[in-house]
């Protein structure tokens, strides 16, 4: 078992329901945020410091691997360590996932947003108690219409903040591991999908070091 301490988040549980009950419809693409001031390391970059908590998270939601990445980063303080990266993750399906990871930023955000078809979702690990904020907002096609700009429009309804456990994360996960080894049962979190985030990480390491090129993943070699 590995510790990919978000997949035992109450929050992540809450937003993979509403993924997999199609909810939110089908999920155009996702973007996470997990910026700070500080923490400067001097081995790691903030690549594989940050970006292996968001990368989980986003592979436990959607339940598959990437077929695509690419990443850009810059290192500013330290020579060779890169402080802020930017990687994205493309998908069989056409989703996208975007996450920008760094330690020099003015602002202290772990945010995680999730758009689908017909609704969207932000999670927010930094706010107190009102952890995920529900958007009935969409772009909804009209049977009435005359030009092509009026075949498509906006719907902006509620906001609504559902009611997420508070419950320590990190409770969760040993709890969790405590009754796999009671129960000989496969974790969430097992030696596979440790295996999937290394195989991102190094991925999107290489098209950094290459500027951003493209890096294919073979997804169907992980299931």
């Amino acid at each position: 078992m590995v510790g990919h301490i978000m997949e035992y988040h109450p929050a992540s549980l809450k937003l993979k329901e509403y993924i997999d009950s199609g909810m939110l419809g089908k999920i155009h693409y996702l973007y996470a945020t997990r910026v700070n001031l500080g923490k400067v390391r001097d081995i790691e970059n903030a690549l594989w410091s940050f970006a292996p908590h968001d990368i989980s998270l986003i592979v436990f939601l959607l339940g598959q691997m990437p077929s695509r990445v690419t990443a850009t980063g810059a290192a500013y303080l330290q020579k060779g360590i890169e402080d802020v990266s930017f990687l994205t993750m493309h998908f069989a399906d056409k989703t996208m996932a975007h996450i920008h990871v760094s330690w020099l930023d003015p602002h202290k955000e772990r945010k995680l947003t999730v758009v689908g078809s017909k609704m969207m979702v932000m999670f927010d690990d930094t706010g107190s108690s009102e952890k995920i904020w529900l958007y009935d907002k969409g772009v909804d096609p009209k049977l009435d219409y005359n030009t092509y700009g009026e075949y498509l429009s906006v719907r902006a309804g509620d906001i609504t903040i559902p009611r997420v456990d508070s419950i320590e994360p990190l409770k969760l996960e040993c709890q969790h591991f405590i009754e796999c080894i009671k129960n000989r049962t496969q974790p969430r979190s097992d030696g596979r999908d440790g295996l999937k985030v290394l195989t991102i990480l190094s991925a999107a390491q290489i098209s950094m070091e290459q500027g951003g090129a493209p890096m294919e993943i073979f997804p169907n070699a992980y299931n």
